[in-house]
């Protein structure tokens, strides 16, 4: 290619700026504007009411105040069986009467059995009346209308509330499924049935029956034992910043015990594959072949065989010969890659402040996934209520059509079809607004994707900005300008918020394409046509490639842009041409780097997870009276193990922020300037020392 133009009054990523991308930037501002509005628009429309409380068949909220629900805050559905049906799932609601209730029932009865004794026993039937349609109080009618009519329930079962609407209390007993230690009930219309019918009724509506119990037992947990979680990734914190602070002294070290423990432990595997091979001689059958005896599902037939021992030793052979053969060509490659880390290591020890910027991107996406979440659901239930007709008998014509609850007793649905009600089904509505929610709701999470990626793209740029003001320090640390960080946070946003988000909109838009695909490959599950489903998975594949490459370009830009201030595709045009010309030492560095920070995160992670262990299940004598009674131990303990891999990811992904834009400046450095008085380099003895007299011609990669 041609050579590069170099500015010769460079002089670190402060001087000359200038606005880059205006044009991306203004559409960035008018589509947060626009997400706002809608945001708004959507506030104005929706209720999430409809999402906290159950609604009845009169479309009106259970528990809501100054109505007539006020104090019924349960929904109590009159014949639960009929959830079992797949007509649940079409149409997201019961086939039954839905009433709100102050209190689940807390015995079987059946409308018959009460409506025979209410002369008698009047305090069994006031018991059930609360269970029937407000205002109904009138025994005489014949149980074959009010159970058409559906003024009452035709049983009751003893139930208890779980997410606001009454499900039949199970419990187990010596393994046999039964509620309120019957295994059967009368279902009030003369048949006897098996209380497993009310299990899958239950399960068409709800699958997490036995999730309540466990969930506030977790919850018990995590109230008891917040404390001791918050210590715990405290000292992840505390040994995190250990682990990068001393890696200036330790990751060559690290490095290398680690490549001499792997070249040992396949030497030793060879050794065994040999010692196994010459130990099965003269074996009666180890001569066989793999193809004599075919395919075996028991894996071990092949270990009797010298083939296999002689196969494993030849690979075996061939991997350490690739690995030493790499350490000898590479070696040059590695000890660059070696120093990189340890001036990493070295920068962030004059920048502390860099370690706690994650916190900062944390916040602007937890602001971004809530309000996307909040305006969600309000979009979800900006619907009206829609009411439909339910009919007892299966032939109605009407049944599920539309309806208005005001004029329905004067249409001929209940001459044609007795019975039949009209119910409220669901939130939804013609409106324009209404047919557009669902292309809302897209863009919705669009831009939500385009705010998440500008938060990265910005803290990315942001930690750039103050390591390569300290790679370009003359003299470091006394050249190294004030607020680093503060500053380059500063002239990310003034300058280059328009570049930042040309790059996070095309992640975004490549992300839009992967959740799609997913919700089609959703969506197509069912389907056989193999076709189409080898086809989107084609294309699923193709789209998580383009957004790995991507992110790696836009990494890199956000350095360039953050080093030079030139536009989003300047940048990352050189940055990738510059990585090109350096491609093994980017290969090796990454590798390098990756293994070496996966080996922190997995140090921090267990190390903390085997203290939080010991203290959680009381083995640690000093602590055994202080650790608190648990229902479950691995709820605290899963909780500090994930949260010290966060807390460590989030210190590490600075500083393999640092190390990218260290590499990149180095790789400047030698490009732009010979080591000469004239133009001398700007890297560390330790990396001018490593790179010798060879490869100080500015042409060597």
């Amino acid at each position: 290619g041609e050579p590069r133009k170099f500015d010769p009054k460079f002089r670190g990523p402060i001087h000359n700026r200038h606005c880059t991308d205006t044009v991306c930037c203004v559409i960035f501002i008018v589509v947060i504007l626009g997400y706002i509005a809608l945001g708004i628009v959507a506030w104005v429309h929706g209720d999430p009411r409809k999402v906290i409380y159950p609604t009845d068949s009169y479309g009106q909220f259970c528990g809501q105040k100054d109505t007539r629900n006020e104090n019924k805050t349960i929904l109590f559905y009159f014949n639960i069986l009929k959830c079992a049906s797949p007509v649940v799932l079409i149409n997201l609601q019961c086939p039954t009467t839905q009433l709100c209730v102050s209190k689940c029932p807390d015995r079987f009865a059946t409308y018959i059995d009460v409506q025979a004794s209410y002369r008698y026993r009047p305090d069994q039937w006031n018991y059930f009346r609360q269970f029937c349609k407000p205002g109904f109080n009138n025994p005489r009618k014949s149980v074959a209308q009010v159970l058409r009519d559906e003024d009452c329930p035709s049983m009751i079962v003893p139930s208890r509330p779980f997410l606001k609407r009454c499900f039949p209390d199970f419990s187990t007993k010596n393994g046999v499924l039964t509620v309120a230690n019957q295994t059967t009930f009368k279902d009030g219309r003369g048949k006897t049935r098996n209380v497993t019918d009310l299990r899958e009724a239950a399960n068409g509506i709800n699958n997490v029956l036995d999730a309540r119990s466990v969930g506030m037992k977790i919850f018990e947990d995590y109230a008891i034992s917040w404390y001791w979680i918050l210590i715990g990734l405290f000292i992840a914190m505390i040994v995190s910043l250990l682990f990068l602070v001393l890696l200036r002294f330790t990751a060559g070290v690290l490095f290398w015990i680690f490549i001499f423990g792997v070249i040992g432990i396949i030497g030793y595997g060879i050794w065994h594959c040999y010692w196994e091979y010459d130990h099965l001689k003269g074996i009666p059958g180890s001569d066989l072949t793999v193809y004599d005896i075919g395919f075996q599902t028991d894996f071990r037939v092949y270990l009797q065989l010298r083939q296999t021992w002689l196969a494993f030793m030849v690979i075996l052979c061939v991997v350490e010969v690739i690995i030493i053969l790499m350490l000898i060509f590479l070696r040059n490659r590695i000890r660059i890659a070696i120093a990189l880390l340890e001036e990493g290591s070295r920068a962030i020890g004059y920048i502390m402040s860099t370690l706690f910027y994650p916190i900062v991107t944390f916040v602007l996406i937890a602001i971004c996934i809530s309000y996307w979440a909040v305006t969600a659901v309000f979009l979800a239930t900006s619907g009206e209520a829609v009411y439909k007709v339910m009919a007892n008998q299966t032939l109605c014509k009407y049944t599920n059509l539309t309806c208005d609850p005001e004029t329905f007793n004067t249409t001929n649905v209940t001459k044609v079809c007795p019975g039949a009600q009209c119910t409220f089904a669901f939130y939804g509505g013609e409106s324009l607004y209404h047919k557009y929610i669902f292309i809302f709701q897209l863009a919705n999470a669009f831009v939500f994707l385009w705010l998440v990626n500008f938060a990265i793209a910005l803290g990315q740029c942001t930690l750039a900005g103050a390591f390569a003001s300290y790679y370009w320090a003359s003299r470091k640390p006394a050249d190294i300008p004030l607020w680093p960080l503060f500053s380059s946070f500063g002239r990310a946003i003034r300058y280059h918020t328009g570049s930042l988000a040309f790059g996070a909109l095309i992640l975004a838009v490549v992300q839009l394409i992967r959740v799609i695909l997913e919700y089609l490959d959703h969506k197509l599950k069912g389907t056989q046509n193999s076709f189409t489903r080898f086809l989107l998975c084609c294309l699923k594949c193709c789209f998580w490639c383009l957004e790995k490459f991507l992110k790696f370009i836009n990494r890199n830009a956000y350095i360039m842009i953050a080093i030079y201030g030139k536009n989003f595709c300047t940048s990352a045009r050189e940055a990738f041409f510059l990585l090109m010309r350096n491609v093994v030492r980017v290969a090796v560095l990454d590798k390098v780097t990756d293994f070496l920070l996966f080996l922190g995160k997995i140090l921090v992670a267990g190390g903390v997870g085997v203290l939080a262990f010991f203290f959680f299940t009381q083995r640690i004598p000093v602590f055994a009276q202080e650790a608190p009674t648990l229902n479950y131990y691995w709820v605290p303990l899963l909780t500090v193990i994930v949260g010290s891999y966060l807390v460590a990811h989030g210190f590490f992904s600075v500083y393999a922020m640092c190390v990218d834009t260290l590499f990149l400046c180095f790789c400047e450095d030698l490009e732009r300037n010979d080591g000469s008085t004239a133009k001398p380099y700007f890297m560390s003895a330790s990396l001018h020392r490593i790179l010798g007299k060879k490869e100080l011609s500015p042409k060597k990669a």
